[in-house]
């Protein structure tokens, strides 16, 4: 007979004696289950007590969390959050040195708990720890020359735990004063500081300006981007990704009229060429977490152009029409006659006969052109970019499309405005960065000019396309269609710069990318015939079963999950994986980011397959209806699922990335038989299935197969031809 659902058999571990077996009742109150375990080991005052998880997180057992609690977990006896804030407040405090910093060291740690953080923050710790870096500190400067790695420590446990107090998101960070910020800063702005210490004190800079408007501005007063450059110089790779995240938080918080002014000190600086020298070019591999700030930084700065890119076009301003005046000199300097030759007439039969030259719809007045938003703006300036930077390509693509006959000219206005619309499209100019992209381009950060260069780099494509097209002005739209896949396929290669991406794009001719759709269509081809479809039929469950035993082979691996917090790089993991019998889920906590499978017996936690109601996904998960920004950023949505078990207990995953979510939803609704419904499944479903169907059918090759099956011959009158071998 088995167990009753609320008793659960742990180990209780308590120092100096030895581990005891026992059965714990969930329908027992906390307190009376500590109050037993006491009682059993002699120890009086059951108030002052605890349990804890006997893991590296040590987390405290709350009625929140009781339910957690798993037969065969080992638990651990401790003295109560209460009691442990209160020593710990207690001893951060000590005129000892040594105990001093073994103190911190020991809040650092069990800052990262909840429960502890609650009754630490009630007793005022936030403020003591503010209190000692501000005026404390100062006392230990004074030793910092006979005890400097003893400083460096003391300063840098103090910072961890103030981190970690402020990650639980209970107190607001608009409660800070002056006087802590300039210390903060201080450290950052200081040439020689212990790694640590700079390292959360650029996480506490970034924190303060991504949390709080008010304090944006102090730390703007503070912190300028000269004093961040030399920590990018450096070889650390953490300390560079803290640095740009800061960089990227000024940046993002900056009021709109503030911006063009820091992306022009960012250029007086040459950020982009340290950044590229020292991180993008360094020998070290770039990790995730600086691929996303890479990211939000070349986000940030293409946003830039939204500006131009949502402004229209007066007709009317003298300075605005001078540009497209310039446009018309530099492509026709040898054609162009002094303003006070001829008639008005002729002049403006002239501008008329120029700007058709131009390619502009409006031959009369083209600044109606750019009046469509977007791009607005943004195209007449690449247009002027292009014609002064890149004049021969300029003047060569206008004169050569002049002179052939109207309807194969490729109108160089027109085809400027929409390309520049696309490849802000392409660049999504104007969308805040996503929460989990990694997808920088390091070409752009080869350019102090990229967008204006890339679009140089893609006119010139777009004209070469249309030759080789041999297109009219009906085929506008199929052109453009051209160049985007061409576009396209060259930025998945990620070229490491802008030469090289134009080298790329040579690759990719109007005929090759025939080519390209021809082999895709043919993989991709599906025949219509009844017995083909038939055969299909046939076929489907046997993938569908193939596609299922590796989904849940996929689940016996396992997948390391990331715990995302309100401060993103808090690197906290735990892992998930599949019994090898199909019927548990083995789960728990990791220090750090394993490099291959997680065995079984590592993972603490267990949760039957037998347990499991229904697997709920996006928006109507749990850990989806909390409130804040991150909940509710778009892509976090989408790759979130939870699994219901019991009566309303939830175990929340956020995958690494669509594939994996794919893989993980597919798993369990195979394991609940359910139906696999995710668009991976479709996609593997569509590939093997044709590779199936082409296998069985290459004998049939060149032999066209009949709609019907071939008649069934009449009985023959008699059976004369059959013989008996016998």
């Amino acid at each position: 007979m088995p167990p009753p659902a609320d008793i659960v058999k742990v180990a209780i571990e308590w120092p100096g004696a030895f581990p005891k077996l026992t059965e714990i009742d969930q329908k027992k109150p906390l307190s009376a289950i500590i109050k037993e375990v006491c009682e059993g080991w002699s120890l009086g005052n059951h108030e002052n007590f605890a349990l804890q998880i006997a893991d590296p997180t040590g987390s405290y057992i709350t009625e929140k969390n009781r339910n957690d609690i798993k037969n065969g977990s080992i638990l651990r006896l401790t003295t109560s959050p209460y009691q442990t804030a209160l020593q710990l407040h207690e001893r951060i405090q000590s005129s000892s040195m040594d105990s001093k910093l073994e103190s911190l060291k020991n809040l650092a740690t069990a800052s990262r708990d909840i429960t502890f953080a609650q009754e630490f923050i009630n007793l005022d710790g936030i403020s003591l720890l503010t209190q000692m870096v501000e005026s404390g500190t100062e006392r230990y400067q004074k030793l910092q020359k006979i005890m400097k790695p003893c400083f460096g420590e003391l300063l840098s446990f103090t910072l961890t735990a103030f981190v970690e107090l402020m990650d639980h998101g209970i107190v607001s960070w608009d409660t800070f004063s002056v006087a802590f910020i300039k210390k903060i800063a201080s450290y950052v702005n200081k040439s020689a500081m212990d790694t640590s210490v700079l390292q959360r004190s650029l996480a506490i800079l970034e924190s303060m300006v991504l949390n709080s408007q008010d304090l944006y501005h102090k730390v703007a007063q503070e912190i300028t981007i000269g004093q961040l450059i030399p920590h990018l110089q450096g070889t650390d790779q953490d300390i560079q990704t803290y640095t740009i995240a800061v960089i990227n938080a000024l940046f993002l918080k900056a009021p709109e009229e503030k911006r063009q002014e820091m992306a022009h000190i960012l250029a007086q600086k040459q950020l982009r060429s340290i950044i590229l020298s020292n991180v993008i070019r360094s020998n070290t591999r770039i990790n995730d977490e600086m691929a996303h700030q890479l990211y939000v930084l070349q986000v940030l700065t293409f946003n830039l152009l939204e500006d131009r890119m949502m402004t229209k076009m007066d007709p009317q301003d003298q300075a605005q029409r001078d540009i497209i005046f310039e446009l018309r000199r530099i492509a026709f300097d040898v054609e162009c006659e002094p303003n006070n030759s001829g008639s008005i007439e002729k002049r403006k039969s002239m501008y008329t006969r120029d700007y058709k030259k131009l390619g502009f719809i409006n031959h009369v007045n083209p600044a109606v052109d750019f009046t469509q938003i977007p791009p607005g703006m943004l195209a007449l300036d690449n247009m002027l970019y292009f014609a002064r930077h890149h004049q021969d390509a300029y003047i060569r693509i206008v004169l050569e499309n002049s002179s052939r006959e109207d309807k194969h000219e490729c109108p160089f206005g027109r085809s400027s405005i929409e390309l520049t619309k696309m490849l802000c499209e392409i660049l999504k100019v104007g969308e805040l960065p996503s929460e989990n992209c990694h997808d920088f381009h390091p070409m752009f950060f080869t350019h102090d000019r990229s967008f204006e260069e890339f679009f140089c780099i893609c006119i010139q494509l777009l004209n070469k396309t249309w030759k080789e097209m041999r297109a009219t002005s009906e085929d506008f739209n199929k052109v453009m269609q051209v160049v985007r896949e061409q576009i396209m396929r060259a930025l998945t290669l990620k070229p490491n710069s802008l030469d090289q991406f134009k080298s790329r794009l040579q690759n990719l001719s109007y005929t090759e990318i025939l080519k390209i759709r021809q082999s895709e269509r043919m993989n991709q081809e599906d025949f219509q015939s009844r017995p083909i479809l038939e055969l299909r039929e046939k076929i489907q469950p046997e993938i569908m079963e193939l596609i299922k035993q590796q989904r849940l082979n996929r689940l016996c691996e396992g997948t390391c999950f990331r715990k995302i917090s309100s401060r993103r790089r808090q690197d906290k993991f735990w892992y998930c994986r599949l019994s090898p019998n199909h019927k548990v889920l083995h789960y728990g906590d990791l220090e750090e980011s394993p490099q291959g499978e997680v065995p079984h017996d590592s993972l603490q936690d267990k949760l039957p397959v037998a347990d499991i109601k229904a697997v709920i996904t996006g928006k109507d998960c749990p850990h989806m209806k909390e409130k804040g920004a991150l909940k509710q950023n778009k892509e976090v949505l989408e790759l979130a699922f939870s699994i219901l078990y019991e009566s309303d207990e939830y175990l929340n995953f956020i995958a690494p990335d669509k594939h994996e979510y794919c893989v993980w939803t597919d798993g369990l609704n195979a394991l609940l038989g359910k139906e696999m419904t995710s668009e991976f499944t479709k996609s593997d479903m569509d590939t093997l299935l044709s590779m199936e169907m082409k296998l069985r059918l290459l004998d049939l090759e060149n032999i066209q197969i009949p709609e019907a099956p071939p008649p069934i011959p009449k009985e023959p009158s008699n059976y004369d031809f059959v013989y008996d071998c016998n």
